[in-house]
Order: structure tokens, then sequence, then C-alpha cells
């Protein structure tokens, strides 16, 4: 991909890079994303995810480690497209980590949660990402993300149970 920015990309897009699905997929839209620099994602608020399921309408505020999990989304859209992938559908992106969080204010349905990521570096299918979700300006939270990014097949073959014992 060439450094110019990206305007927009839809849901039906951006399922086509990341292998999340409901009910753990966090983000909605694709604002726009510059490759290598940055993305701005949306994630609706809304009374029917499923983390509110059973819980009193009063009451319902969207855990805060789930916006985490949603910038870490947003973030492997910004790997995708900063053409870390060897081929599209085969590379797979593990969030590996987040330090120096802080958390803000909480998100409540009928909010719209922006996820704001930037790469500070990337370098041998690991990436080092700050991200920031705000509602309205205000911080929801705020963490530095690490994520890895490696080969299907080389994960399958790291995998210890299907490795063969000696003869």
């Amino acid at each position: 991909m060439d450094s110019a920015t990206i305007i927009t990309s839809d849901l039906a897009e951006i399922l086509k890079h990341i292998p999340h699905r409901y009910p753990f997929l966090l983000i909605d839209r694709m604002l726009g994303c510059e490759p290598n620099r940055w993305v701005k994602v949306i994630k609706n608020v809304s009374g029917n995810d499923w983390f509110f399921q059973g819980i009193p309408i009063d009451q319902r505020v969207m855990p805060q480690m789930l916006a985490v999990e949603a910038l870490a989304q947003s973030a492997g859209v910004l790997c995708h497209y900063s053409g870390m992938t060897s081929r599209i559908g085969k590379t797979i992106f593990f969030f590996a980590g987040f330090d120096n969080c802080r958390f803000g204010r909480q998100a409540i349905p009928g909010e719209q949660l922006l996820l704001e990521c930037t790469m500070k570096r990337s370098m041998r299918g690991v990436a080092k990402l700050s991200g920031r979700a705000s509602i309205d300006g205000e911080m929801v939270v705020e963490t530095n993300l690490t994520a890895v990014l490696r080969d299907m097949e080389d994960a399958i073959a790291s995998d210890p149970k299907d490795r063969q014992a000696p003869a």
C-alpha cells in the first residue's frame, strides 16, 4: 500500500481482513487511515450488544476492557492497511499486550466510541502502537498496544499438539 490516505471502509471490507466475528467484533466502520501512520474507527455502543444482556437498562456500561479490545481490533485494521500481511487471509494478528493504560469516562448505549490508533514502530512481525478511545472528545481509555503478526501456517506448525514424537 502507498501512503495515500484511505478515506473510509465499511464493515464488509473490514471483515475480509480481521478474524473477529459476532459477538466479539467490536468495530463498525473505518473513518480513515493513513497506512503506517494512523487509523480512525467507530464502535457504535448499542443497548443490544451482547455484554449488556441481563443488565438493567439504567445500569448498562460498556466494560472498559472491551474498549481496549476494540482498540486492539482497530490496530489490526491499521496493520492490514499498512501492508503487514503476507497474503490476504493467511496472516493472523495477535493482541500481545498493552501497557501504560489509563481509563476515563464510561461508554453507555447510544454513544459512539471513536477509536484512534497510531503506529509507533513495526519490525519483524511486531507492531507497537498507541491507542485512544473517546466519546465526544472525552477519553474512555488510552494505552500502548503490542500486536504480533504470524503466518497461519507458521502458527500451526509451532503448535506443540501438531508435533510428532521422535521415532
